[in-house]
């Protein structure tokens, strides 16, 4: 199966596939997490949405890098 949206179109954003991996990884966390609290049923994965925020540039690399060093 191919990732969809595409690699190119994810780095766009993160240019960094090894902080990409880090940062979906933790927000498909986040949104398992709040959905669970919340008692909601996800449509898709925690990882795929996480990923499709990457793609709509809602994550950008050099907000990331200053939030990796907290």
């Amino acid at each position: 199966m191919m990732l969809y949206p595409a690699m190119n179109k994810l780095t766009e954003y993160i240019p960094n596939r090894y902080m990409m991996v880090n940062v979906v990884a933790r927000r498909a966390r986040q949104i398992a997490s709040e959905a669970e609290y919340n008692g909601e049923h996800l449509e898709e994965k925690p990882v795929t949405l996480a990923i499709h925020e990457v793609a709509d540039g809602k994550f950008d690399a050099n907000e990331l890098a200053a939030g990796v060093r907290e």
